[in-house]
């Protein structure tokens, strides 16, 4: 594809954005599915259906671009959401992060609404790779007159380890973590699929240069204690009433002193 891509939404639609969005696709399927709760969102990127495979009753999309909003989408400030705290069990974001205007903001809101031990997904590409290398080197030539980015020109993209660190600092558990698409970057979808096996190679040898990264966490709250399935048997069996064993000592040395007393007489 010649000429400089503008935004992510027009690269998903070259031969490596395809490619990247069926990988992101399957990846969304296999850690929502078995999310249980009744409120679920998903920001940004509507090329991505990152609900699809859950199956909570109440599921959003919401972006902020109204240019990009289709019927079914709220438009809103990702660091202003109209929900309340502590009201949605699951929140996916692809690529919203790094294309956001705030991404700490965008974090933070997240997580204000999330559940205690809510979930939340997000995906990334990640500049320690042979994409992320691509893209840099194109920056360089750009600014000495010529080259063409291949990736996206906006947004700011965000290192896996820089992500974990925003979490942890709001008090979210990385619960899993992995990398994708090893792949170099090459915009054919010939050379692409001749260089599938490279994928294997890297899963194995450089699992942490993919392309893309692929985060899970939960949202943690100190001093809060999750109750068991079998709490109310516990507190059945805490409430039943307990032999003293003094007493019934007791009752039984008079029993004996009594009779002792008979015999005596």
């Amino acid at each position: 594809m010649s000429g400089q891509i503008i935004g992510l939404h027009e690269w998903f639609q070259t031969p490596p954005g395809r490619y990247l969005l069926a990988w992101e696709q399957s990846r969304f399927d296999q850690a929502v599915a078995d999310v249980f709760g009744y409120h679920a969102l998903q920001l940004g990127l509507a090329e991505v259906e990152g609900l699809r495979a859950n199956r909570m009753p109440h599921r959003w999309l919401a972006l902020d671009d109204p240019a990009a909003a289709c019927k079914s989408a709220l438009v809103t400030d990702f660091t202003a959401l109209p929900f309340s705290a502590n009201s949605l069990d699951l929140v996916v974001l692809p690529h919203a992060l790094e294309l956001s205007h705030d991404p700490h903001g965008t974090l933070r809101e997240v997580e204000r609404v999330l559940v205690p031990e809510g979930r939340v997904v997000i995906c990334g590409l990640n500049p320690a790779s042979l994409w992320g290398m691509r893209q840099w080197r194109a920056h360089l030539y750009r600014r000495l007159g010529f080259g063409e980015l291949f990736l996206p020109e906006s947004g700011d993209f965000i290192g896996y380890r820089r992500m974990r660190d925003w979490l942890r600092l709001l008090s979210f558990e990385v619960e899993s973590g992995d990398f994708g698409i090893y792949r170099p970057a090459v915009r054919s979808e010939t050379w692409l699929e001749r260089c599938r096996w490279i994928d294997t190679l890297g899963e194995r040898w450089w699992p942490i240069f993919g392309a893309v990264y692929f985060v899970v966490a939960v949202k943690r709250v100190r001093g809060m204690r999750l109750l068991s399935a079998d709490w109310r048997r516990a507190a059945q069996r805490a409430s039943a009433p307990v032999p003293i064993a003094g007493k019934v000592h007791r009752g039984h040395h008079h029993h004996r002193t009594r009779q002792r007393q008979g015999n005596g007489s």
